[in-house]
């Protein structure tokens, strides 16, 4: 789908307009560190407009033409990648508008007219809001930008694996959340080609387990039906390309259920005031499941990819 050159020529790209995100031990808990993994939590949800999307949207607009950026840029999206969009495209002076489910958070939408989008809620699940978007794009001409199957948008997301190796340059684990499977292609992409030994380990929503159905099948499958209320980690179908890349580079997909990442982000918040949507506090679910088994002193990133209000109930 795209190769590490690719990914170098986004983060060179998209270096003026997006944020170098912090990192921060996981430790020092309420209730005592477990002496298991070394986990740091690299924190992507402060990056600009609240999550990795930025990297893939703003790489994708800065490839488009003036002239495609003027006719308006149309999506479909659980959230994060629609801030990306309309936060992109405020900055370089385009019009946007957002295709969203009717599960979206509240506060997404709010904050996506904040950034001047126009919204518009269209069926249950992102599958039927981006049948509208295409509709949209189909009836006015409007620059269509896929969250997670477009090539341009995946180079861009795959420059968080870049940075995190800055960060952890003997990273031996990532967790990383899977909504369409945009970012764990890129990141994985990146990583593998630096650090082949890393292991990728992808998580999604017991609701959802779109990547982890067609690695099952070993072959691209459409889930029957969605039931986690995730947004952003809601998705029937994913892309062919995005199922070889994962198929190739990702070593284990977990799943996790809404109640665990509804206790992670709360967990989040408690202990290190960090705000992360549900999609954002996957890692950290993940971990605190207890299903994953790691020896002691084992170099763990927990990527906290999301920002939300859900932590704060």
């Amino acid at each position: 789908m795209i190769d590490l050159a690719a990914i170098e020529d986004a983060r060179r790209r998209i270096a003026p307009h997006i944020r170098k995100t912090p990192t921060l031990r996981y430790h020092q808990l309420k209730d005592g560190d477990a002496g298991g993994p070394d986990v740091t939590l690299k924190l992507e949800l402060l990056q600009a407009a609240g999550s990795f999307k930025a990297r893939g949207a703003m790489n994708r607009l800065l490839t488009l033409t003036e002239a495609e950026r003027a006719r308006g840029i149309v999506t479909a999206s659980g959230g994060n990648h629609g801030l990306a969009i309309a936060r992109s495209a405020k900055v370089l002076g385009a019009g946007a508008k957002i295709f969203l489910p009717s599960n979206v958070v509240p506060d997404k939408v709010a904050k996506l007219k904040q950034w001047g989008a126009e919204v518009e809620i269209v069926g249950d699940i992102w599958d039927d809001a981006n049948a509208a978007a295409l509709a949209h794009a189909e009836r006015t001409g409007a620059t269509y930008a896929h969250p997670f199957s477009d090539p341009v948008v995946v180079a861009g997301q795959g420059t968080l694996g870049l940075d995190i190796l800055d960060d952890m340059p003997e990273v031996d684990v990532i967790l990383v959340a899977i909504g369409g499977g945009g970012l764990i292609s890129g990141l994985s992409t990146a990583v593998k080609a630096r650090r082949p030994a890393t292991r990728i380990i992808g998580i999604e929503p017991v609701g959802s387990p779109t990547l982890h159905a067609c690695l099952e099948a070993d072959r691209l499958v459409a889930l029957d039906t969605l039931s986690t209320r995730v947004a952003t980690m809601s998705c029937r179908l994913t892309d062919q390309a995005i199922f070889e890349t994962v198929r190739r580079h990702v070593d284990e997909i977990a799943l996790v259920s809404d109640a665990e990442m509804e206790s992670a982000a709360r967990s989040l918040w408690f202990e290190f005031g960090v705000a992360a949507d549900l999609s954002g506090a996957a890692s950290v679910a993940l971990l605190q499941a207890g299903r994953m088994s790691f020896t002691p002193g084992t170099r763990v990133c927990a990527i906290v990819c999301g920002a939300g209000a859900d932590g704060l109930a």
